[in-house]
C-alpha cells in the first residue's frame, strides 16, 4: 500500500477533482491542486495555474520546484461543457505522454461510455439508447475516444476508470462495486455512484495499484 504520496490533480475545481482533493487530503496524501484558477487554504494543497493545452507547464508542475515536490501519481479529471472532444483528447495525450517521460502513474476519470453494455458486449454503452439518449450521445463519444487515446499509449502506466450511468454529487459510504469493462448495476438495479465514492475508489486505486488493470469501472453499492 503506498502512503504519504504527492498527489497532482488536473480538474481541480470541478465535481470530481475536488472531490478528490478531499480524500487524499483525509488520507493524509500531499496534494498539486492543477487547474486555471486554483485556490486553497489547506497547507497540504499545493494550488499551481495551469492550462493542460500549455504542455511545458504541466511538465513543469508535475516535475516538482522549489515549491513543491515532484508527483507520485496525476489524476486526470478535466471535463468540457459543452464537450469539446478534441480538448478532451489533446489533454489526455498531453499528460500521459509527459508522465511517461517523468515514470509517473496516472488515473484518467473517464465516461462511461467506453464500457461494454450489459447482456450485449458487442455494443458500447455510448451506442446503447437504453443508456445514452440522443442528447448525450456527443458526451459519450468523447468518453470513447479518451481510452482509445490511452490505449494509444500501450506502455504507459496508466489506468482508465469509468464511472456508471449516473455520477452526481452525495455522500461519501465507502462502498462500491469494481468491474472491468462492462457497465456495472448495482443491487438495486442502478447503475450510479457519487462523486464521494468516485473518489474513494479513484485513491484505493492509486494506493493499491493493480498493474495488470488498464480498464476499470464501479457502481455504488449498499451493502459491505
Amino acid at each position: 500500500m503506498k502512503t504519504n504520496m504527492t498527489i497532482a490533480v488536473l480538474g481541480a475545481t470541478g465535481m470530481v477533482g475536488s472531490r478528490v482533493i478531499t480524500e487524499a487530503g483525509t488520507r493524509g496524501h500531499r496534494v498539486l491542486a492543477l487547474s486555471r484558477k486554483p485556490a486553497s487554504d489547506d497547507p497540504n494543497v499545493t494550488p499551481i495555474a495551469v492550462d493542460v493545452n500549455n504542455s511545458h507547464a504541466v511538465r513543469e508542475a508535475l516535475a516538482g520546484s522549489a515549491s513543491h515536490s515532484a508527483a507520485d501519481a496525476v489524476v486526470l479529471t478535466v471535463r468540457t461543457f459543452p464537450v469539446d472532444q478534441e480538448f478532451l483528447v489533446g489533454a489526455t495525450r498531453t499528460v500521459l505522454s509527459i508522465a511517461a517521460e517523468l515514470d509517473i502513474r496516472t488515473l484518467v476519470v473517464g465516461g462511461a461510455g467506453a464500457l461494454r453494455s450489459p447482456g450485449d458486449h458487442e455494443r458500447l454503452v455510448a451506442d446503447n439508447p437504453a443508456y445514452v439518449p440522443a442528447e448525450f450521445k456527443t458526451i459519450a463519444a468523447a468518453g470513447v475516444a479518451q481510452l482509445r487515446t490511452c490505449q494509444a499509449h500501450a506502455g504507459g502506466d496508466w489506468v482508465y476508470l469509468s464511472p456508471p450511468a449516473v455520477l452526481e454529487p452525495g455522500e461519501r459510504t465507502g462502498r462500491y462495486l469494481r468491474g472491468t469493462d462492462t457497465l456495472l448495476t448495482g443491487p438495486d438495479g442502478r447503475s450510479w455512484i457519487s462523486a464521494e465514492d468516485l473518489a474513494v475508489a479513484v485513491l484505493d486505486e492509486l494506493e493499491n495499484p493493480d498493474p495488470q488493470q488498464h480498464l476499470i469501472t464501479v457502481v455504488h453499492c449498499d451493502e459491505q
